[in-house]
C-alpha cells in the first residue's frame, strides 16, 4: 500500500509511511508506537474500504504547542476592549508502516537498541496447551472450549504471571464456567 486515511482523535488523515504529522494532543509519551483505525487504504490497485488487513504503526515523536491565537473585543464609544489568545496542544507522530506486521517489525531497528539484560527462558507451567505462547487472543477463544479442565487452568494461570491479556484471560474465565455448570 502506498496511502492510507487514518482517523486519529475524530479527525481524518492521508498519510503515507514516514511521513510526519502534527495531530491533536494524544495522551502517550514520547517514543511509544500505536495503530491508529484504517479507513481506506489505497495505492495498489483498487482502494479497500475499512480494510481488515491492513496495519498502519505509528510512532510519537514529540508534544508541542500550536501557534499562538490572539483573540481581541472592542465596542465603540463604550472603552470596552478584551485580549485573550489561545494555544492549541498536538502530538507531532511519525508513520512507520502501512501494510501488515512484518513491515512494523523491520522499521523498529533503525531506533537506537538498548541491550537488556539476557533474562532466563520463562518455564511453561505443566499442563498448558501445546504451542499457547504463539496463539492469538482470538484463536485462544476458538480453542478454549475443547481444552480439559487442568489445561484451562494452567493457560490462566500462565496469562495472569505473563501475558496478562484481557482478551484471553476473559475467554479462559469463560471456559472455566462453561465447564463448572
Amino acid at each position: 500500500m502506498s496511502y492510507a486515511i487514518i482517523s486519529v482523535g475524530g479527525k481524518q488523515y492521508r498519510v503515507r509511511e514516514g511521513e510526519r504529522l502534527l495531530v491533536d494532543r494524544l495522551a502517550l509519551d514520547d517514543g511509544s508506537s500505536f495503530t491508529p483505525a484504517v479507513l481506506l487504504a489505497g495505492g495498489s490497485g483498487d482502494p479497500q474500504i475499512a480494510p481488515a488487513d491492513v496495519v498502519v504503526t505509528a510512532t510519537v515523536l514529540s508534544q508541542e504547542k500550536g501557534p499562538k491565537i490572539r483573540i481581541g473585543k472592542y465596542k465603540k464609544r463604550t472603552g470596552y476592549k478584551r485580549h485573550t489568545g489561545f494555544r492549541s496542544s498536538l502530538t507531532r507522530i511519525q508513520i512507520e508502516s502501512i501494510g501488515g506486521a512484518g513491515k512494523a517489525e523491520r522499521a523498529k531497528p533503525k531506533q537506537k537498541a538498548t541491550p537488556e539484560p539476557a533474562a532466563a527462558p520463562a518455564e511453561a507451567p505443566s499442563g498448558l496447551p501445546e504451542g499457547y505462547e504463539g496463539l492469538t487472543v482470538a484463536q485462544i477463544k476458538e480453542a478454549a472450549s475443547s481444552w480439559d479442565a487442568d489445561a484451562v487452568a494452567a493457560a490462566l494461570d500462565y496469562e495472569q504471571a505473563h501475558g496478562k491479556r484481557k482478551g484471553a484471560m476473559a475467554a479462559l474465565e469463560a471456559a472455566t464456567a462453561e465447564e463448572e455448570s
